[in-house]
């Protein structure tokens, strides 16, 4: 476990199991892979097949649905809205500079 001070008068330990653990199958994995690159484990996989299996389905209905809705209507219609108009105007201002000078 690491120690923490949090300010003068208390101490925070934080537990690093999770680190650990990580560490530890990250090993065991490594020595299983050098196990099986060195040939000194060897794993034998023969032809293997699925079992023939017969499936068969009948195929079904929607159910009867009688559906009264209403009737949406799409258009356009004129009326009069404030639109805001916007103006420019050019005005000379001294922005900052950045450059650089040769000797």
């Amino acid at each position: 476990m690491a120690e923490y001070q949090n300010d003068a008068y208390r101490t925070e330990r934080k537990s690093t199991a999770g680190r650990t653990i990580a560490i530890i199958l990250i090993v065991i994995a490594v020595i299983v892979g050098v196990l099986f690159a060195t040939g000194f484990w060897k794993a034998d996989v023969k032809e293997g097949s699925l079992p023939d299996v017969d499936v068969s389905a009948k195929g079904g209905s929607l159910p009867d649905v009688d559906v009264d809705s209403k009737k949406v209507v799409v258009g356009t219609k004129e009326t009069t809205v404030d639109v805001p108009k916007v103006e420019t105007e050019k005005k000379e201002i001294d922005v900052p500079v950045v450059g650089v000078k040769d000797n």
